[in-house]
């Protein structure tokens, strides 16, 4: 017969793993502990057009963890133009970004492992509790202030050139 105590601690520890698995998952841990704002890599990133021609520069704060990925700009008020924050991944492969708290509307760009731009979206700040999802296939997603794609004239298959600081996930 097995003993009654055994069962409860199972009983705990399997809750126990639940619990901290949906704490992560839903980034819960990450809005008691977000990252400090000073602590973000920064990296100039560098559009170019089809033919080569340069379009634009973003001074960029890179989100290479998974808080600063969840937090994204959201404990941000603004963004100037020419400024932005790239996303980091392990891999290109679709992902699907939200406007989590968002203070301002942005222009989200997917960019392939092939530093070729492969999808934009101009997303409006939310009216609501509801958050829209911008998906898209990308190893990098920048984001910038809204409008930034079209006063650069960037579009689809353009090349954002990413500095090899802003290559790999920290971890």
């Amino acid at each position: 017969m097995v003993d009654s105590r055994v069962v409860w601690g199972f009983g705990v520890c399997l809750l126990l793993l639940i619990g901290g698995v949906y704490a992560v998952q839903s980034g819960l841990l990450y809005q008691l502990d977000p990252p400090d704002p000073d602590d973000y890599e920064r990296v100039t990133v560098t559009a170019y057009d089809e033919n080569g021609a340069e379009l634009a520069t973003v001074e960029a704060r890179v989100a290479d963890t998974d808080p600063k990925r969840y937090l994204g700009l959201s404990n941000t008020s603004d963004l100037a133009m020419g400024e932005g924050m790239l996303f980091v991944h392990e891999e290109a492969e679709n992902h699907g970004y939200v406007m989590r708290d968002m203070a301002f509307p942005l222009d989200i760009v997917f960019v392939g492992a092939d530093e070729r731009v492969t999808t934009i979206h101009h997303a409006a700040v939310p009216e609501d509790s509801y958050e829209k999802t911008y998906r898209g296939r990308g190893k990098w997603v920048l984001e910038v202030p809204r409008g930034w794609v079209n006063r650069t004239g960037v579009e689809v298959g353009d090349r954002i050139a990413v500095p090899d600081a802003a290559h790999d996930v920290s971890g």
